[in-house]
């Protein structure tokens, strides 16, 4: 939603309404002393229970003058806001907060804080109790109102998150190219209810039909402007270390899921050393197994946590490692050391249409006919092909409990060059 700062400044200059709400920021000192902390929570809230939105700091919301905010302040008022999030709001809410240059009506430059709030699967109390948005302002939800919306957020919690309607979207965001390959001889002959059948378009809490999570991903061209974090970062750094500085390759690796994973396959082909030996006959030793990087980006891409707003996948390439990490803690009662052994998936719709997709990448050594394989044999994969070629078993780690880091090792050349 208005990702450009062009698209921005458009919106703020018609003013508020139901997804988008102005306010100034007023300091004593170091302090923030405007908008009222339980205000600012109970705004904050209140798009959270509606649908998702844009909260923009340092625009008057009567004149919509860009006023800005002392850019040596921006920290505060970035801290001032998680402390409202975390400990004014119940439950704690998540949302995206950037730093944002834009220029204001005299041509001058000015800075912005722009907040992203989801649309919530929860209900949220703030400190005046439980509100929604109305148009350009909020509203305290009368019982039964607030009932309905607890029953409606509960139910939604009951279905999987790749099954959920994303709001603002319609059947139209969804290509037929790309959701027909998904038919067989025995699919329903109407389209919608195919579509339906499939899960990849469901009705809303407002009866209004919506592509799902699963849609969007599958089925749309841009998965990315629909659900923001869904692509791949990928990074070659020359090295061993992460720095900016040294970067060799860089790419946001977009498009629906099985494209990203073919895509995120030839980008570390591309990017990694082939180190070749005559032994009589020239062998040639690669950095990585393709097999194994496959099963590995194949894994990141569908069991990754789509509900964490504003995280992307990461896969990060080095010198002497391959590191890729997925939003999300790990699926239900695994844990680190039995990932091995055995087998959970978050996105239960998602891991089914994979399976449906024929195998797009060359990964020498691999059997496979189509993306995903319900067997279980992904992680065994990456950990027996890995540790045959680098000698080294690679490495899982669960970070604050939000995001799994896989590091694959790689080979190193025989004649010990870096």
């Amino acid at each position: 939603m208005y990702e450009s700062i062009s698209d921005l400044l458009k919106q703020i200059a018609l003013g508020e309404d139901s997804v988008l709400a102005l306010k100034t920021v007023d300091f004593s000192g170091n302090k923030v002393i405007g908008p009222h902390k339980d205000g600012m929570a109970d705004e904050l809230a209140a798009m959270a229970n509606t649908a998702s939105g844009i909260i923009v700091l340092g625009v008057d919301d009567k004149t919509r003058a860009i006023q800005g905010i002392p850019p040596e302040k921006l920290d505060i008022v970035e801290g001032w806001l998680r402390s409202i999030c975390n400990d004014s709001i119940d439950p704690p809410l998540d949302c995206v907060i950037r730093k944002l240059f834009v220029s204001d009506q005299e041509g001058g430059e000015k800075t912005i804080l722009r907040i992203d709030v989801p649309r919530s699967l929860f209900v949220h109390k703030s400190p005046n109790g439980y509100f929604r948005r109305l148009g350009s302002s909020k509203r305290e939800m009368k019982p039964d109102v607030l009932a309905r919306l607890f029953q409606q957020r509960s139910q939604a919690r009951l279905i999987r998150f790749d099954e959920q309607t994303v709001p603002g979207t319609k059947l139209e965001d969804l290509n037929p190219k790309l959701w027909s390959r998904f038919r067989t001889v025995i699919s329903p002959k109407a389209d919608q209810e195919f579509l339906e059948k499939m899960k990849l378009v469901a009705t809303d809490e407002d009866g209004t039909m919506r592509a799902t999570v699963s849609g969007i991903l599958m089925a749309s061209d841009a998965p990315e402007a629909f659900i923001s974090s869904a692509f791949i970062q990928a990074v070659c750094y020359r090295g061993t270390e992460r720095n900016a500085a040294y970067q060799l390759d860089a790419k946001d690796i977009t498009g629906p899921l099985d494209v990203q994973i073919r895509d995120a396959c030839k980008f570390v082909e591309r990017n990694m050393r082939v180190f070749a030996i005559k032994a009589p006959h020239r062998i040639e030793t690669p950095q990585f197994s393709m097999n194994a990087v496959f099963e590995a980006v194949v894994n990141a891409v569908a069991h990754r946590d789509y509900s964490i707003y504003g995280s992307k996948i990461r896969l990060h390439l080095f010198a002497d490692r391959l590191e890729i990490f997925s939003p999300g803690a790990i699926p239900n009662t695994m844990t680190i050391e039995s990932i091995a052994e055995r087998q959970s998936a978050r996105n239960e719709l998602i891991s089914s249409l994979l399976a449906r997709c024929p195998m797009n990448v060359d990964a020498i050594g691999s059997q496979r006919n189509f993306i995903m394989d319900k067997r279980g044999e992904g992680v065994p994969i990456i950990i027996i092909e890995s540790e045959k070629l680098s000698g080294r078993k690679p490495a899982y780690r669960l970070l604050d409990d939000a995001e799994l880091m896989l590091t694959i090792f790689a080979a190193q050349s025989p004649h010990g060059e870096d």
